[in-house]
């Protein structure tokens, strides 16, 4: 049986950085994408592992408008609470013009 490439809280998480650039979905594509559950005493998610591709000529511009003040972001993803999220690194402009964004969070369940 084959697995999704992303958990439904990753998913809900790249559609609200999407969301957040303001750009055309077809500009920002989900490259790779790591989940594994997550647990304390009292909260149960998963830690994600994003890395977003952005092409066209304003890739850096659309990446800004993801990474700006993104740490303090709120998110509405459904079903879910947004615990951390950040930029691992900084954004990387490859070769071929596209722009490059490793992103890892955090959610969380709500009840």
């Amino acid at each position: 049986m084959s697995r999704p490439i992303a958990s439904r809280a990753a998913l809900f998480l790249f559609r609200a950085l999407i969301e957040r650039s303001g750009a055309p979905k077809n500009r920002i594509f989900l490259t790779n994408c790591q989940s594994v559950d997550w647990q304390s005493l009292t909260f149960i998610g998963e830690r994600h592992e994003l890395e977003l591709r952005i092409v066209g000529e304003d890739a850096e511009e659309i990446a800004a408008r993801i990474t700006d003040g993104l740490a303090e972001a709120e998110f509405s993803l459904p079903g879910l609470m947004l615990a951390d999220i950040a930029l691992a690194g900084r954004a990387i402009e490859r070769r071929d013009g596209t722009v490059q964004l490793d992103i890892e969070a955090l959610t969380l369940e709500s009840t």
